[in-house]
């Protein structure tokens, strides 16, 4: 991307003007449902497993963003990146610096501290509890993590971030991998959420849906429900558990794979 396009682009964002989203050479294809919210159009466009693109009326917020470069084409450029952990499915070093271009970075502090040189300069770690702030939204870093015995090591207390994006009174959660911690359920006045089920990874749909029936977004994807050794989650059988208490939505997170109807 030409760079005098994208610092016209972070100073429209500054001033919350943004009207028009540079797109990726190579035209492709993508699901992508539409929020209407107080300050605009926020456009969902799933990538695959644990990355997304959520395209806001101030730049395009990419999380976790692996996975072929070509399954971006045709997508806004990156405008902000989150990433929650350093785990494979979420970080890859050379993709996040392909994708991220100029963008800045939040992250947490594992992955900052092994961020490499060159894009180290544009990153910022939140710690829990912490936030950040990008053309008036607000970041903050929420806490993602395993209760479960033999479980822990795989996301410890204190080390991985969700995030919770405010948008002009429009709030997304985006879980990363977590269990149905005290922080998930505590979540409040939540307009959309994305919210992780796998074993032995995270937690299975029943708790997943729990969760969410304490929360209580308006709308929630299921994402991220592969698992290992039939650990994968049917995210069917988490809508039939949320019942009437969000609306489901459901992304094609693993390609060709059928949706639920």
């Amino acid at each position: 991307m030409d760079q005098t396009r994208r610092r016209f682009l972070r100073s429209a964002a500054a001033a919350g003007s943004v009207t028009l989203l540079p797109l990726r050479v190579g035209a492709e294809s993508h699901t992508a449902d539409m929020f209407e919210t107080p300050g605009g159009t926020v456009t969902v466009h799933p990538i695959d497993h644990a990355s997304l693109i959520l395209e806001t009326p101030v730049g395009a917020i990419y999380v976790d963003p692996v996975g072929e470069p070509q399954s971006y084409n045709g997508l806004p450029l990156a405008d902000l990146v989150l990433v929650t952990h350093e785990h494979g499915d979420h970080y890859n070093a050379g993709i996040l610096a392909d994708l991220a271009g100029t963008a800045p970075i939040m992250t947490n502090r594992a992955v900052f501290d092994m961020l490499p040189a060159p894009i180290k300069g544009q990153a910022i770690a939140l710690a829990n509890g912490e936030s950040g702030m990008f053309g008036g939204m607000e970041i903050e870093a929420i806490p993602a993590y395993n209760t479960t015995e033999g479980r822990t090591a795989y996301h410890p207390q204190g080390r991985d971030n969700g995030y919770v994006i405010s948008l002009d009174g429009f709030r997304i959660y985006v879980s990363g991998d977590t269990e149905d911690v005290p922080e998930m359920r505590a979540l409040e006045n939540i307009d959309l959420a994305f919210v992780c089920m796998n074993l032995p990874w995270t937690m299975d749909a029943v708790a997943a849906a729990d969760a969410v029936a304490a929360f209580k977004p308006t709308y929630v994807y299921p994402y991220h429900y592969r698992g290992r050794n039939g650990g994968t989650q049917d995210p069917r059988d988490f809508a039939a558990r949320v019942g009437d208490r969000a609306e489901v939505k459901f992304a094609p997170w693993y390609g060709d794979e059928i949706m639920p109807g």
